[in-house]
């Protein structure tokens, strides 16, 4: 007997006992909506918590000065490490694996347009900067080499900061006075979802070029410096390439931890990846056994149709059925009812997703437009298959058993079944 003909068998079985299908279906179908539902939710959640964190930037790590806690180039334990001018250029001419480079320092000014005066905290950084943080202009345009080399007196201005100074009207282009200094604006970022941040989220900073240090506060040193590998894996060889850099021009052992602080966003990535696996894992478990919940039921169902069908059982074998061949049949018909409620499951889930209005995770805090870090019910792909491959796995258990019923049965008992 061919599948397609097992199949058909299985399909008018059903329909001899559509009550009792119908509600074994329903069972099965309940469990996959709520498999499709938890995965969806788990998935949506650590996606937007991931690019939450993200917010920071890509792979980017971040490292400032401590105080070493170990003897090393003639020098006693204990002493302050502080970053001086040179270091950057040094760490960006010296390890051959970094995509970028950048010297930070973080100050609040004071800024100043028409009447209105406001602190504002702000980051003098230096080209590079902005690909590696994720600083995406809405409006206006980004630094240029120029803005560098020329060491010219220009802002950009986060989404938040821009409202707090100039109230809603058009920055870019206008004037600001910073610590009594002229700076013109040349851009506004976009409002960005960072619920991670290194004094403060980009939203409220303003950015000015790390040259400009020199003119607001007499300052050439940076306070920190952050730097990002060619790819993430190499993230734990290119810290330990730019503390073998600095600690030469320093005079500290590289293995000394506290002599500088480092902030690894790759690992704290992973970690977050983790969390999020573990959280599909979970939900997925527990939709899982809701699933097993309708699996009871087809086996229930089957081990009927097995006592109805014994004398067909025992016919078949007279006639040279094989124990492989019983088993097959009666599994294939578990099967072929798990994954037609499986289906129907499916299109239930996937409205039921579209029904259910995004909940709320960032749009509040960050005021985003259309939802936008939000958590959304989507059956995705992924977790089709996902899906697909636990009912799967409940079809098979809740089958087996009155398979393995139906082919271990001896053919002259069974035929003289009543």
């Amino acid at each position: 007997m061919n599948i397609g003909e097992i199949i058909r068998q299985s399909i008018g079985s059903l329909l001899r006992n559509r009550l009792r299908s119908g509600l074994t279906m329903l069972g099965i179908a309940w469990g996959l909506v709520t498999v499709v539902l938890l995965l969806s939710y788990g998935k949506s959640l650590g996606r937007e918590v991931l690019n939450g964190f993200l917010g920071l930037g890509d792979n980017v790590i971040m490292i400032w000065g401590g105080q070493t806690s170990m003897q090393a180039g003639g020098e006693r334990a204990g002493q302050r490490v502080k970053f001086r001018d040179g270091d950057t250029e040094a760490i960006r001419d010296t390890v051959p694996f970094l995509r970028a480079v950048s010297s930070e320092t973080d100050d609040t000014f004071s800024f100043k347009y028409g009447s209105k005066v406001v602190n504002i905290q702000s980051k003098a950084i230096e080209y590079p900067y902005g690909e590696m943080r994720r600083l995406k202009v809405e409006s206006g345009r980004y630094f240029e080499p120029a803005d560098f080399t020329d060491h010219r007196q220009v802002v950009i201005f986060g989404a938040h900061a821009a409202q707090k100074l100039f109230n809603g009207f058009p920055p870019v282009g206008e004037s600001v006075n910073i610590e009594g200094h002229v700076f013109q604006v040349i851009g506004v970022l976009e409002n960005k979802i960072q619920d991670s941040s290194n004094n403060g989220p980009d939203n409220e900073n303003a950015f000015v070029p790390f040259d400009m240090m020199r003119l607001l506060r007499n300052q050439r040193d940076p306070d920190s410096i952050v730097f990002q590998p060619v790819s993430g894996d190499m993230h734990i060889k290119a810290i330990q390439a730019v503390r073998a850099v600095l600690a030469q021009r320093h005079h500290f052992d590289p293995k000394d931890d506290k002599a500088i602080g480092t902030w690894d966003t790759v690992a704290d990535s992973a970690e977050i990846m983790q969390f999020s696996t573990a959280l599909e894992l979970l939900l997925g478990i527990i939709g899982a056994m809701t699933l097993g919940v309708g699996g009871v039921g087809v086996m229930n169902i089957m081990l009927v149709s097995v006592t109805e069908r014994t004398r067909e059982i025992g016919l078949l074998k007279a006639l040279g059925a094989k124990r492989r061949d019983i088993l097959s049949q009666f599994l294939l018909e578990s099967l072929t009812l798990t994954f037609i409620a499986g289906v129907i499951g499916m299109m239930i889930a996937i409205a039921v997703a579209y029904m259910i209005p995004p909940m709320p995770l960032y749009s509040d805090i960050y005021k985003t437009a259309n939802h936008e870090g939000d958590i959304i019910l989507r059956a995705s792909p992924e977790v089709m298959l996902i899906s697909f491959v636990i009912l799967a796995a409940v079809g098979i258990v809740s089958g087996l058993l009155p398979a393995i019923r139906a082919s271990h049965m001896d053919p002259v008992v069974a035929l003289r079944h009543e």
